[in-house]
């Protein structure tokens, strides 16, 4: 029997994330078809990190909206690549992207994955070292990618702040904009 590729132990997926041409379309087609909301905008994130092997300092916009406890990303990539956002031409890969997974130490959990089988394909962090992730891949199976987000007190706070936020929304100031470009 062929070894189940797993990152078990993880708990529940914590978010689902879509990649977008643009963000601002995929927002109100989830607020308004979904009834998700409201969203939190980060406009002009960068992470520096290692992509295939090669150092990337990539760009991207985002989008956090919770559905229940399980936080819906969408992601507006800038440029066009190489990255874990854009197809081999360059073109934003848009569509489903990754499930993600909140771990206490991202390069611990990113090793013990790829002991189990899976590849590494991304390893990032924003803001300073506030946010680190890791994106794997089931050989096989590049379409979807496995994410771990290191649950940092700040991320574990706006997993909690958001979720309480998607619970009590009436549906009135559906978007947040932060820009760190400002």
């Amino acid at each position: 029997m062929e070894k189940i590729r797993t990152i078990a132990g993880h708990g529940p997926i914590a978010q689902i994330a879509w990649l977008t041409g643009d963000l601002d379309r995929a927002i109100d087609q989830w607020r308004l078809l979904a009834g998700v909301g409201p969203w939190t905008v980060y406009r002009n994130v960068t992470l520096d990190g290692d992509y295939r092997g090669t150092p990337a300092t990539i760009g991207i916009d985002v989008g956090l909206a919770y559905q229940g406890e399980t936080q819906i990303e969408l992601i507006a990539p800038h440029g066009t690549g190489p990255s874990p956002y854009h197809d081999t031409d360059g073109r934003v890969r848009v569509g489903m992207h990754h499930v993600a997974w909140l771990v206490d130490d991202v390069a611990a959990a990113a090793k013990d994955a790829a002991a189990a089988g899976l590849v590494p394909v991304f390893s990032a962090e924003s803001g300073g070292g506030a946010t680190r992730v890791a994106y794997l891949e089931t050989p096989g199976e590049p379409a979807i990618l496995l994410e771990l987000i290191e649950a940092t007190p700040m991320i574990r706070e706006g997993f909690v702040a958001g979720t309480a936020a998607a619970r009590d929304w009436d549906g009135s100031n559906p978007v947040t904009v932060f820009d760190f470009a400002a």
